[in-house]
């Protein structure tokens, strides 16, 4: 189930950013221009984050965050334009998770978006991701190619788990530097592919056909041979 954000923001513009550039990250995304009709969209239809603005018509961001705040735990990611330390606290103390300041760049909202949800999860809820012939289990961290067992680094299996949440979807070097390595990795530059080449000799010590392929100029495919 795809995660739901509710965007309460008053410029159309903005509005219109979000909703496009979220929903072609795979997020299901609602949008409200003022504060009561936000209250009363995430009331009908529980968000799984809340990207809120400070400066709404009728009840301000705060307002809106203290009372979302009151009603759940719902992570909320306050956005303006106002960047004093003060007015932070200020929004922090209302109940906000995270604070970004207008104008954002979108790359750093949907790393603050990840980094909201990864906190939001809640823990001890093992399962298994699997594709073709090849399974992961998050609870033992036992990963099978077919009734083979492989052996994985920590380090391989989040890069592998990575592809089976993604299977047959492109994902480039950056997206893999920021869920594997992290937003700002600034290490060796060729890490993904040698991790890569480290799952492929493992995912296919068996002869087994191969499953990450590699889309020249742009990242890596999880998907079965054509």
């Amino acid at each position: 189930m795809r995660e739901h954000i509710l965007v309460i923001e008053d410029d159309e513009g903005i509005l219109q950013v979000l909703q496009r550039g979220l929903s072609y990250e795979g997020y299901s995304v609602e949008t409200a221009l003022d504060g009561r009709d936000g209250l009363v969209r995430a009331r009908l239809r529980p968000p799984t984050l809340v990207i809120l603005d400070w400066m709404l018509p009728g009840l301000d961001g705060l307002e809106v965050c203290q009372r979302l705040r009151a009603a759940g735990n719902v992570p909320i990611l306050m956005l303006t334009a106002k960047d004093t330390v003060a007015d932070r606290v200020e929004g922090l103390d209302a109940g906000a998770d995270d604070y970004l300041v207008k104008p954002f760049e979108f790359d750093e909202l949907l790393a603050r978006i990840r980094a909201l949800l990864r906190r939001a999860k809640p823990e001890g809820a093992p399962e298994v991701v699997a594709f073709a012939d090849l399974k992961l289990d998050t609870g033992t961290h036992q990963v099978f190619r077919g009734e083979r067992e492989i052996e994985l680094t920590a380090k391989e299996f989040e890069l592998l788990e990575l592809f089976l949440r993604h299977p047959r979807q492109v994902l480039t070097r950056d997206v893999i530097y920021d869920r594997v390595w992290g937003y700002d990795f600034g290490g060796e530059s060729n890490i993904i592919e040698v991790y890569v080449r480290y799952l492929r000799q493992k995912t296919e010590e068996a002869q087994e056909p191969r499953l990450i392929h590699t889309v020249r100029g742009v990242g890596y495919v999880l998907r079965e041979e054509s």
